[in-house]
């Protein structure tokens, strides 16, 4: 071929050529710009789509199903769940990344023309949201274990088989819900079973070995050669039984009830038999003792060791102890603080008034035989207690506010100066003492002593190193009270002059609780207590008293006294 004609064909190749690749690229260029053939996401075909429309379809075909709510199953129900709320969307952006763009590769532009598969759905997930929404579920669907029980009342054996629960794995089945959404079927949640703390067959175990046996009828207790039987129904507030962290059972008691059952079983069977203190009464106008009494009581350390095996035991028969007990105050102990003589004894003399005279008869049987042993206080108010008219007291005058006015008890003050007298020259360490407000001529200056429940006392220690016994009654129209003890001092009462003497008013009362006063005028006054031994003074101690005037009352009123 002629030069020219071969540079000719030459030139009409290259053309060629560049017209070809000139389509190839435009084609891939064109291809770049869709997504490949046959694609599809979720089932919608999206194949030869550009980006947008193919967005734009996932979108309607996928949307409804996203916005539908997520239907959990969980514990045999299903709840649903607000995709939105829970923090579920799709990513379409995501979906379709790398299935688009312009690449000049032959294999690249072949699979845009003949390629394309089922591409992932991808979606975005905000996790805490999730897991609050199916915690909300988990509050429906949760049980909590019932735990076995074995119980005992009124003597009878109850067992509570348990039961299993449930609770929902959330993190789980918040990961079952991110594979399956948008799926329009439910989504089965992982429910695990949360068994109770003991198993039902530990439960059956201990009610078969020991609480059928425990409570299948009396139990007996040997003890002091007798036997006496308990029912079922009188200890079985004592037993329960005790999880332990490996799941067992064991059988509980409480040692303190059984020990308080069995003794009142043991006194009515005559076995137990509490110690008596000896006692120091009066006998006539005498001390004498009573005697000291030992007693029987069960041994708590061998009750314990044997009563719950007996529950199960085929003899049911516990053999317990027991020991002698001793009293607090032998009849050696008493004999010897036991009061030998008079150390202190007083009279003062009653008016006519016969209610006031029976409250003094009253608290003075009440008074009467108090035995105060050494170092202990006397309390006058803790002796004769509230003074009501359902102890017998009648309303009679008393001192209020400086008038006198009426109580029930009234006159009983007469008492207390009685007995303060006899305490004062029995030579005891008085404590507590109140004097009348204004001065009543039937007691002794400065010594005297009045009372009111419950603050207004007389209290006084026998610190004489042995007992003192009280002596107390009324005869004829004088009360008089009578220490007996073991004599330690002779005591002396000095009295002085009576100072700062005010003159009382006069009163003209028209009311019907008028109480008529005699006037007596106030003044200071103080008595001496001097304490020897063998003639030879030893100490001395004061009491000052000040009286208020008594003043002058007129009753005017026709019911007043």
């Amino acid at each position: 071929m002629p030069q020219r004609d071969r540079g000719a064909v030459l030139v009409r190749l290259l053309v060629a050529l560049v017209v070809i690749a000139g389509a190839y690229l435009g084609m891939a260029w064109f291809l770049g710009r869709h997504v490949p053939s046959n694609t599809s996401v979720a089932g919608v075909p999206i194949g030869g789509m550009s980006p947008a429309d193919a967005q734009a379809t996932l979108k309607r075909a996928l949307g409804e199903s996203a916005s539908r709510p997520v239907r959990v199953l969980a514990g045999g129900e299903t709840v649903e769940v607000d995709p939105s709320a829970a923090g579920l969307s799709l990513d379409l952006d995501a979906t379709l990344q790398g299935l688009s763009g312009f690449s000049a590769k032959p294999a690249d532009v072949w699979n845009h023309l003949t390629g394309g598969q089922e591409e992932p759905l991808r979606t975005t997930v905000d996790r805490s949201r999730l897991e609050s929404a199916l915690t909300a579920v988990a509050s429906r669907v949760d049980k909590t274990p019932v735990e076995g029980s074995v119980t005992f009342p009124g003597g009878r054996t109850t067992v509570v088989t348990p039961v299993v629960g449930r609770r929902l794995d959330v993190a789980r089945s918040a990961d079952s819900v991110v594979r399956a959404w948008p799926a329009t079927k439910p989504v089965a949640a992982t429910v695990e079973t949360v068994p109770p703390a003991v198993p039902a067959a530990e439960v059956a175990r201990v009610a078969k070995e020991f609480a059928t046996p425990a409570m299948s009828g009396p139990v007996k207790v040997s003890a002091g050669g007798r036997t006496f039987a308990l029912a079922p129904a009188t200890y079985a507030p004592a037993l329960s039984v005790a999880a332990s962290s490996s799941g067992t059972l064991t059988p509980v008691v409480d040692d303190a009830v059984v020990l308080r059952v069995v003794r009142a079983a043991a006194v009515r069977a005559g076995v137990e038999k509490e110690a008596r203190d000896a006692r120091i009464v009066l006998a006539g106008s005498r001390a004498q003792v009573v005697p000291s009494v030992t007693g029987v009581s069960i041994d708590p350390a061998s009750l314990k060791a044997s009563f719950l095996p007996a529950l199960t035991s085929a003899s049911r028969t516990a053999v317990v102890r027991t020991t002698v007990t001793q009293p607090q105050l032998s009849t050696a102990q008493a004999t010897k603080v036991a009061p030998k003589e008079v150390i202190g004894t007083f009279t003062t003399y009653l008016p006519f008034n016969p209610p006031r005279t029976e409250n003094i008869t009253i608290a003075a049987r009440t008074l009467n035989g108090t035995y105060i042993a050494p170092g202990k206080q006397f309390s006058l108010n803790a002796v004769l207690g509230p003074r009501t008219a359902g102890k017998g007291y009648n309303e009679a005058p008393v001192i209020m506010n400086g008038r006198l006015t009426k109580d029930y008890g009234g006159g009983i003050s007469q008492l207390s100066t009685t007995t303060f007298n006899a305490a004062f020259f029995a030579g005891v360490r008085i404590e507590e003492y109140h004097p009348h407000s204004f001065y009543i001529s039937r007691y002794p200056e400065g010594r005297e002593a009045t009372i009111s429940w419950p603050d207004v006392d007389q209290k006084w220690t026998n610190d004489t190193g042995n007992g003192i016994l009280v002596q107390a009654g009324v005869s004829g129209n004088a009360v008089t009270v009578t220490l007996h003890g073991t004599k330690v001092w002779d005591v002396e009462a000095v009295k002085g002059p009576r100072r700062n003497v005010v003159q009382p008013k006069r009163i003209v009362d028209d009311r019907a609780s008028c109480v008529a006063q005699t006037p007596t005028p106030g003044f200071d006054v103080t008595v001496t207590r001097i304490f020897t031994r063998n003639g030879a003074e030893v100490k001395r101690s004061t009491f000052s008293t000040h009286y208020i005037p008594e003043d002058d009352v007129v009753c005017t009123h026709p019911q007043a006294s």
